[in-house]
């Protein structure tokens, strides 16, 4: 199994030019092991209880085994004994102190070792490898020019994070590293704030990502350092026991994972995330638990909890210009525009005819917000004219816009009236909005399987690049400007060309057997108009 569940891009000229390597200093060291003690104990605890659930019937068979004289010892048996006790088989697993004092237990003294910052301080190598350390280094470079696209990412039940570039000028998308993840990603959001390792300046910039999962803690990563263990910071109740907020027998309560929704983090799974632009400390994510917390990024704890909700919420944005406006879209069938500053006054709240989707709000004409739901519909609504009653929303326009549900959408930030859907029918649609309503530009089968997300780069100059990824495993960035009945609906901001014009859909090379062998695209290459897998608004 191999699939792509969410992705999102990193702007150029947020990344740092050269990566650092995962630095495990005495401060790291001592963070790690105790991220790795605490999911030992739980571990331990889960093993225990798996055990005693089955403690009876094993306790039987052993009293039966005991009555039957199966653990007599045969002569040759005491024999065997004998000759083992030289080797002390059963203290084999026990720590012995050397004379000098030093455990001889794994990573026991992992303190006393002698550490270099570089390879040329070490005595013990006289080889140095300055070639292949500039070779490795000249490899993890990335551009000014470049994009990061980062997608969550389960392959063979291995959940990680896959960081690609993608370097537009010369169709190329490759992966930079990944990351190891505990459970199935289900969001990610970019962030430039650092967060983590005693970080409190938030003028300083940053390169990390939030990553919401099914297990119910968020987890910081900073995605300008590679082969990283574990991630900057958790928010959530992993977070507060890697801190040591509590002592050792609350902690061991709290380990039990309570499911009771309550006001200090989640206990189900993270559906959405969504980062505060105009307030770069503050991220909001909602969960399978129905409710909706707000983190400050510089304390790494929730600062509100919201129930707006009576169902799963699935969706959250942020308004572009009141920053604290936030919209959400639940499975109740209800959309909520809450101002959170206001804790206890009514939200205006909207309904639609099924679950919903995703919700975005306009970037172009942010009094308008977009919907889309489990059954294929896209609602466009005024925020302010608030119905009395969900049931009695009117929104300005619906689109019955897939057969099947709309499971990504995205509105490209540089150009009005551009629209991305994708859906589980595997179709990729381009919509363009008038002041009379929206219609279809093209619509394509990408060959990534069922559609999880398409997204918009968020830059000018790539303003017309969309990044897919769906059931498949792979990821494509579709130049979409290429397209000629894209070319023909934004002609007045695709610019002239010379000559005919090839459509560019880049993957990573390594997926081009497996596109070409189930007679998909292949990855990287030119795609002409004629090719079949899609439909045009042209071919009226």
């Amino acid at each position: 199994m191999s699939m792509i569940t969410a992705s999102t891009w990193v702007p150029r000229g947020a990344a740092a030019t050269f990566p650092t390597k995962y630095d495990v200093d005495e401060n790291e060291l001592a963070r790690i092991s105790k991220l790795a003690k605490l999911q030992l104990q739980d571990a331990e605890e889960d093993l225990e209880g798996a055990r005693n659930g089955h403690s009876k019937p094993n306790d039987s068979e052993n009293s039966a085994d005991e009555e039957d004289g199966d653990t007599e010892v045969t002569p040759s048996n005491k024999d065997a004994d004998d000759d083992l006790k030289e080797y002390d088989l059963d203290n084999y697993d026990s720590d012995t102190v050397p004379t000098d004092g030093e455990t001889m237990a794994m990573f026991g003294n992992a303190r006393s070792l002698a550490y270099h910052q570089s390879n040329a301080e070490d005595p013990y190598i006289t080889m140095q490898g300055n070639e292949e350390e500039d070779e490795e280094r000249e490899d993890l470079q990335v551009l000014a020019t470049d994009n990061m696209v980062v997608a969550a990412k389960v392959e063979d039940e291995v959940a990680h994070l896959e960081i690609y570039v993608y370097e537009d000028e010369v169709d190329n998308l490759y992966v930079h590293h990944d990351l190891m993840l505990p459970a199935i990603p289900l969001c990610v959001e970019w962030l430039d704030l650092p967060v983590g390792k005693g970080t409190t300046d938030r003028s300083t910039k940053g390169n990390f990502v939030a990553v919401g999962t099914f297990d119910p803690d968020i987890e910081l990563w900073d995605l300008d350092t590679i082969d990283s263990m574990y991630p900057n910071a958790l928010l959530g109740q992993g977070g507060e026991e890697d801190k040591g907020e509590a002592d050792d027998e609350k902690r061991k309560k709290k380990r039990k994972r309570s499911k009771k929704a309550n006001d200090r983090y989640h206990v189900d799974a993270v559906l959405a995330l969504a980062a505060n632009r105009q307030h770069r400390n503050l991220l909001a994510s909602s969960s399978a638990d129905k409710t909706i917390k707000l983190w400050d990024l510089t304390t790494q704890k929730c600062a509100k909890s919201f129930s707006h909700h009576t169902d799963k919420v699935c969706s959250i944005a942020w308004h572009p210009k009141e920053a604290a406006v936030l919209l959400s879209g639940s499975y109740d069938r209800t959309l909520v525009a809450a101002d959170l500053r206001a804790t206890d006054a009514k939200v205006p709240r909207w309904g639609v005819e099924s679950d919903v989707e995703t919700v975005a709000w306009d970037p172009h004409d942010t009094n308008y917000f977009y919907v889309t739901t489990e059954g294929g519909m896209v609602h466009y609504h005024d925020s302010r004219n608030a119905p009395s009653s969900p049931e009695t929303s009117k929104p300005v326009w619906t689109l019955q816009a897939h057969g099947e549900s709309i499971s990504s959408f995205d509105i490209n930030p540089t150009i009005p009236g551009f629209l991305a859907s994708g859906s589980t029918d595997k179709e990729v649609k381009l919509w363009k909005v008038q002041p009379t309503g929206p219609s279809m530009v093209v619509s394509r089968n990408l060959d990534v399987g069922k559609v999880f997300t398409t997204k918009f780069a968020p830059d000018p100059e790539v303003a017309f690049r969309l990044a897919v990824g769906g059931s498949k495993g792979t990821l494509q960035i579709w130049d979409t400007s290429t397209n000629a009945a894209v070319r023909k609906a934004f002609a007045h901001l695709v610019g002239p060309t010379q000559g005919e014009v090839t459509e560019r859909l880049v993957g990573v090379d390594e997926d081009s057997s497996d596109s070409e062998e189930e007679g998909g695209v292949e990855a990287g290459a030119e795609v002409g108009e004629g090719d079949g897998g899609w439909e045009s608004m042209d071919d009226d």
